[in-house]
Formats: structure tokens, C-alpha cells, sequence
């Protein structure tokens, strides 16, 4: 790279510019099996009987209790001589604090080998100059995102169930549940929703400054067993993820964080150690509030930290902006983003009321109510989904959440709590809805398997972009290198992004591009002209491309070579998982350069995909052209795509609880419209199914959808996804 010329393209750049509470009780004691902290209640709580109805009562976490989480977090820290940076959100992602303690890093490492060595190259990885707040705002999304009045997830739940294997650690096994929804919540998309200064918190869900975390240290925060927010600490410099879960482990980040949750502590009875999945139990914290060596009820709060000029609260770009504690929204009422549906819309076959929630901007509008497609599939313009069409998906989609048995809820024998998005061949969000008490995180991610679906089935699209040629214009990601002067990197955020811009060049290997994805999909299906606009039709659910973006093919088994959508061994990780990834990375190094400049350069659009990123010729410019798959590609499983007759005309998402569940949700939510609608809609016909794709040298095929073995509160019926 020559200095000079990355001088003058950042100068362009920067001149295009311009520049509480008691009120919950006590710890409970059995987490892990440890015993109760004292707080100044002395009542302890015990388990709560909440099973999705509880937020119909407006339930907010206020500044004195944000203050309060932050003074025990902090006391916790100061006793373990580990100073950290400590975020807190509301439920739907709002910042309300962040707060630097002295000495804390400025600076983290992002690295998914920190404690197995062997380090890998490309993608996110290694990369040093991240600003710390980043990091602590995504572990409390992440605690916050993945928590329902029904489950309790924590960073190191995401760790166990993103990884290439399922437990991690255990070989021969298959990938996480949820393989890639760290790539989800991210801060360039077009669902998301962005901070305004100018504004208190409002209207979610809010983007993620670095998608969703794996990293513990990261918590939801509750009351009244109603999820409020989510808490995260970063201390130890290293954002990465635990790849050893046979023993437990003593994460500093995370006994601290556990901290901030005594008096908001989420109930015994829906944490993670108690819900299971393939028969494995998932993992909630490996700290007990026991192992606690502060005491939360003495702890300093905020206030008093601030008066004494003990750390400070820090302006996050985009984010926060550092002047005081703030009140979260209430999750489930209008403030929120998030509200039941208005009386007499989105109901059952029969006019039965389902329950139903939708999105909503700041003056209580919904944001996607049933629409018409903007596409002409087939080169007809008749061919497109009608607003009908789409209200009548989403309904049934959600009678048959309704009437299906949750798998990672309590208590058990629950409805699936899930988000429904439907959109058409270009991508466009045509319509969302989700049923009560569903986690945050699924709204983003239903559209990216809708999206992700609709994408990969559109070989032999007449009337559009066929996916080749998306992929073909796409430029490359600029892989950056880390910076070697760490002393200078912790020393000065914005003089350290600027000698990353300046002094580390793009990786020269690995340095992978789009065609080359291509190429390897095509000769991986042995269907030379596969996915491209005269190739013949296929038709790819979630699962389906999620089989082709595994390290391993078949699925976990280990030593067999990559599917062509993931990086090979040795560049492979969780921040670097191929096509996935690599769509993406560009607008997130944007991002990051943006909030670590503090707005010097320009935030990342609202498309993560065509970024040109760190190319000097070209400095984070988005080029447009693949504006259908905006908040990037989902890889596990909850979508299939949408037919008339043989026509692709849109696909549907899920995504909630359990991707078995999701599967069938899409499946039966598009075979049931098709029924109430004369079979004006349907699935994919059976013979272009990517099922029955045979692969060379492979004596497995592609999976399209597992559904559950009698799934049904309602009934004992099986096999109910055959035929469909």
C-alpha cells in the first residue's frame, strides 16, 4: 500500500463529512448451586411464574436501577483489580450507560483462539484496535436479545451454540443450533433501528455495534420475571468465546457482569442450565453469585462513583452520547418499538385474535403491514405476492406458532414464541409480525433467513438479478491486519485507528472473493450454471445453504473438507465463517472505523453487503446492487421460499424458538395460505427441492426441512410436514 495515496483517500473521507432497585428482592440462590448475596431486601426471590403474559404490565429498568447495576458491576471489578468498561441496554437495545472505570482498556482484541492458540488469519480475527464500548454495548444486547419471559440466555449460552460443533469440544458432532447468528443484530442493516442523539431511548430493536456476542460477560437483566435490558462488562482486552466447555471456566468478565444482575437476576426456573437441546444442556454462567468477592448491597452507585471522579461515562458514536443515565422502554407498549397488533387485524381462519405484535416507528406506525411485492417474478408483474397474500402467511405462519410446542422455553409445554417475516424476490420486506414474548433477536435474523432463502432459490429467475451476478459485482472484503504497536493501541483510540488505516495493509492471503464462492458452489453441486439467470430452477430453505456453509461437509464431520460457502481449516472461526462473513465485513470495518473516529468517517449505510471497505482507491464506498440481502445472509435453518405454481415469488422466515420448530413454521405457514388462498401460493414443487440435488462424490444430500416429531399442544399428529 503507499502511504501517501491512503493519506489523500482519508482526507477525501474525513472532508466529505464535515467534519434500583430493591424492588426485586435478593439474589436467588441457586445459581449453579451457590448460595444468596444479601441485598436490601430480605426476601430472596424465588422462581417466577411468568411465561410471556408478564410484560403486559409496562416494566422498564430506571437510571437509579441502570446506576445501580453499573456501582455493583464496578465494585465487583474493583475487588478482582480487573477495571473494565460496563454497558447497559434496555430490552430492545436502547444504550442507557456506559461507563469506562480507570485503567480500564480502551482497546480490545477480538480472537477465537486467545485460549486454544493456533491463530487464525482473515475476517475479524485478531484485530486489535476495536474500541472496548463496542464490545461491552454487544454483550449486554446479546444477554438482553436472547432472553424471553421464558428463557434466559447469557454470552456464553451464544458461545456454546454458535460454534462448529455442538458442544463445542465435541468432535463428530454437528454445528450449533444457532451456527451464525453472531452475524446477526449488525450495524449496517436496514431492519435495525439507529441511535438519535437528539432523542431519549425509543423505538427498537436496536443495532449491535458488533452483531451478537460469544464472548461471557454478558447478561439479561430482569424484573418480575419480565426482561428489562441486559449488562455487559469488558476487562480483560480479549472479545472471544469459550472453546473448552468440559470444565468450567473462571472468565473474570463474567463473574463480574454476574454482578450487575443481583437484585435483577433472570428465575431459576427459565435459565439455560435447565433448557435443553439435541439433549444437551445448555450453559448459563460458570460463576455462581456466590464466588462473588464484593458485596452487591454495599456496593458504590453510580452517583456517588461519578462525584468522586471515579471513571466516567463515555460517549459511544451512534450509540450513547455520554451525558447521563437513561430510563429504558417498556418492551411490548409503543415506546418500545414493539406492541400487540390493532384490534381486528392479523387474525385466524376462523377471525380467532392470535395474539399477534408488530414493529412500530416513533408515531406508533407500523412499520410493515402487509404489502404488495415490488418485483415482477417470472418478468410478470401479475406474479407478485398481493398485500392479501402476504397478511395471509404471516397469519397462518402464526396459528401454527401458537398451536406448537417450544423447544427452549419453560415452562414446558409453551406456545413457540417467534418473529414471521415475508418478503418478495427483490428482498423487500413485505410484511412482519411476531407472537407474544418471542426474543428480540429474531426479528433481524427472520428477515435474513426470508432473504437468505429467497436469494438461493432465484437460479433461472426471469424478471431479475439472478445471484451470480450479484456475487460477480460484489467488491471483495478488505481483510485488515492488527496493528503491531499494542502500547500505541491502548494508549489512543482514534491515533490507533488511523495507523491501522495508515500502517496495516489488507491481508494479502487470505484474500478471498465472491466469484471464487461461486465457482466452488457450482463445481460442488456439479451444476456448472447453478445459481446463475439461465441455470436450471433449485430451491434452497435455510437448511439448505446452511449445509453448504459448514467447515465440515456433512456437518461435522471432522476431517471431511469445507462446504463451499465456508473458509477452510486454518482460516476458519467463528468471526470468520466465509460467504457469511465476508458479505459483511466491510460496512462492520466501517462501522468500527466510524465509532472509533467518533464520526469522522461516515457510519456504514443501511446495505452491509457491496461496501468497497479498506480500499484506497475507493474508501468505504457502497456501490449498491445487492440491496436484497442488506442485513447480510442467515446459515441455520427457519425459511423456505415461496411459489406460484413453478415461479419463485418471495420467501419466509422464522425465527425464535428452536430451529426445528422454525423449519415447520415456515413450512405449514406456507402450505396453510395456499390452502385458505385456492393454492394461489406455495412451497417449492418437490422435484426442485435441494433435497434432491445429487452431489458428486457425496452419498448425502442437501437437507431442505426437519420438523419436530409431535410438535403439537394441541395434538398428538406426526410426521406433519410430509406431503407439504
Amino acid at each position: 500500500m503507499h502511504r501517501g495515496l491512503l493519506l489523500s483517500a482519508l482526507a477525501l473521507a474525513l472532508a466529505a463529512c464535515g467534519g434500583g432497585g430493591g424492588s426485586q428482592g435478593a439474589e436467588i440462590a441457586a445459581q449453579q448451586g451457590g448460595g444468596a448475596v444479601p441485598t436490601s431486601s430480605a426476601t430472596p426471590t424465588v422462581a417466577v411464574s411468568c411465561d410471556g403474559q408478564c410484560a403486559d404490565t409496562p416494566t422498564r429498568l430506571t437510571d437509579v436501577e441502570v446506576k445501580q447495576v453499573i456501582g455493583q458491576v464496578a465494585a465487583e471489578a474493583e475487588a478482582r483489580n480487573l477495571p473494565g468498561t460496563i454497558a447497559v441496554v434496555d430490552r430492545v437495545g436502547n444504550v442507557l450507560a456506559v461507563y469506562a472505570m480507570d485503567g480500564a482498556p480502551t482497546v480490545i482484541t477480538i480472537s477465537s483462539t486467545a485460549e486454544v492458540g493456533a491463530p487464525v488469519s482473515g475476517g475479524l480475527e485478531s484485530l486489535n484496535f476495536i474500541p472496548a464500548e463496542m464490545a461491552a454495548i454487544a454483550k449486554a444486547v446479546t444477554g438482553a436479545y436472547l432472553s424471553t419471559e421464558g428463557n434466559a440466555f447469557t454470552t456464553r449460552t451464544a458461545s456454546q451454540i454458535v460454534q462448529e460443533n455442538f458442544n463445542p469440544g465435541e468432535f463428530n458432532q454437528p454445528s450449533g443450533p444457532l451456527f451464525g447468528v453472531q452475524f446477526s443484530q449488525l450495524p449496517c442493516g436496514d431492519f435495525v433501528r439507529r441511535h438519535v442523539p437528539a432523542l431519549p431511548p425509543g423505538p427498537g430493536p436496536h443495532r449491535s455495534p458488533l452483531g451478537l456476542a460469544a464472548d461471557p460477560g454478558g447478561f439479561p437483566l430482569y424484573k418480575s420475571g419480565t426482561p428489562v435490558g441486559g449488562v455487559g462488562f469488558i476487562g480483560d482486552g480479549i472479545y472471544g468465546l469459550d472453546k473448552i466447555i468440559s470444565s468450567f471456566d473462571d472468565d473474570l468478565d463474567e463473574i463480574i457482569a454476574l454482578a450487575g444482575t443481583v437484585g435483577f437476576s433472570a428465575p431459576v426456573d427459565r435459565r439455560a442450565d435447565v433448557i435443553t437441546a439435541a439433549g444437551k444442556t445448555f450453559r448459563y454462567a460458570d460463576w455462581s453469585v456466590a464466588d462473588l468477592l464484593s458485596d452487591p448491597a454495599g456496593a458504590q452507585d453510580l452517583d456517588a462513583r461519578l462525584a468522586a471522579g471515579s471513571g466516567a461515562l463515555v460517549p459511544v458514536t451512534g450509540y450513547y452520547d455520554g451525558t447521563a443515565v437513561l430510563t429504558g422502554t417498556a418492551f411490548g407498549h409503543a415506546d418500545s418499538g414493539v406492541r400487540p397488533a390493532a384490534p381486528g387485524t392479523l387474525l385466524g381462519a376462523n377471525g380467532q385474535d392470535l395474539d399477534a405484535f408488530v414493529f412500530v416507528d416513533e408515531n406508533d406506525q407500523n412499520r410493515f403491514p402487509p404489502s404488495a411485492g415490488t418485483d415482477q417474478p417470472g418478468g410478470v408483474a401479475a406474479n407478485a405476492l398481493t398485500a392479501e397474500e402476504v397478511e395471509t402467511l404471516i397469519e397462518e405462519a402464526i396459528t401454527i406458532a401458537n398451536r406448537a410446542r417450544a423447544q427452549i422455553r419453560r415452562p414446558l409445554g409453551t406456545s413457540a414464541r417467534v418473529t414471521v417475516s415475508v418478503v418478495d424476490t427483490n428482498g423487500a420486506i413485505l410484511g412482519m409480525a411476531r407472537t407474544r414474548d418471542g426474543p428480540v433477536f429474531g426479528a433481524d435474523v427472520s428477515i435474513q433467513k426470508a432473504r437468505t432463502a429467497t436469494f438461493f432459490s432465484s437460479t433461472g429467475r426471469i424478471g431479475g438479478v439472478a445471484p451470480a451476478d450479484v456475487l460477480r459485482a460484489l467488491p471483495p472484503p478488505q481483510y485488515l491486519a492488527p496493528v503491531t504497536d499494542i502500547e500505541a493501541v491502548a494508549a489512543d483510540i482514534a491515533g490507533t485507528l488511523v495507523e491501522a488505516l495508515l500502517d496495516s495493509s489488507p491481508l494479502a492471503t487470505p484474500a478471498p472473493t465472491f466469484p471464487a464462492y461461486l465457482a466452488a458452489v457450482q463445481s460442488f453441486l456439479g451444476v456448472p450454471r447453478a445459481l446463475e439467470a439461465e441455470g436450471p430452477a433449485a430451491a434452497f430453505a435455510d437448511r439448505s445453504g446452511g449445509n453448504l456453509s459448514r467447515p465440515n461437509f456433512p456437518d461435522g464431520v471432522a476431517g471431511n473438507p469445507p462446504g463451499p460457502f465456508s473458509k477452510a481449516a486454518g482460516e476458519w472461526s467463528i468471526f470468520s465463517v466465509g460467504l457469511q462473513s465476508d458479505l459483511v465485513y466491510n460496512g462492520v470495518i466501517q462501522h468500527v472505523a466510524h465509532v472509533a473516529l467518533g464520526g469522522a468517517i461516515p457510519d456504514a449505510g443501511t446495505s452491509c453487503t457491496a461496501n468497497t471497505g479498506f480500499d484506497p482507491n475507493n474508501l468505504f464506498q457502497d456501490l449498491g446492487g445487492a440491496e436484497g440481502l442488506a442485513n447480510g445472509i442467515q446459515i441455520f435453518p427457519g425459511s423456505v421460499p415461496i411459489y406460484r405454481g413453478d415461479v419463485l415469488v418471495g420467501g419466509i422466515g422464522v425465527s425464535g424458538d428452536g430451529v426445528d420448530q422454525d423449519d415447520m413454521i415456515s413450512l405449514l405457514g406456507v402450505h396453510n395460505a395456499g390452502l385458505r388462498l385456492a393454492r394461489a401460493v406455495n412451497n417449492a414443487p418437490v422435484a426442485i427441492r435441494a433435497d434432491q440435488l445429487t452431489l458428486p462424490g457425496h452419498p448425502e444430500r442437501l437437507r431442505y426441512v426437519s420438523c419436530p416429531q409431535a410438535p403439537f399442544i394441541d395434538s398428538d399428529e406426526d410426521d406433519v410436514c410430509d406431503g407439504k
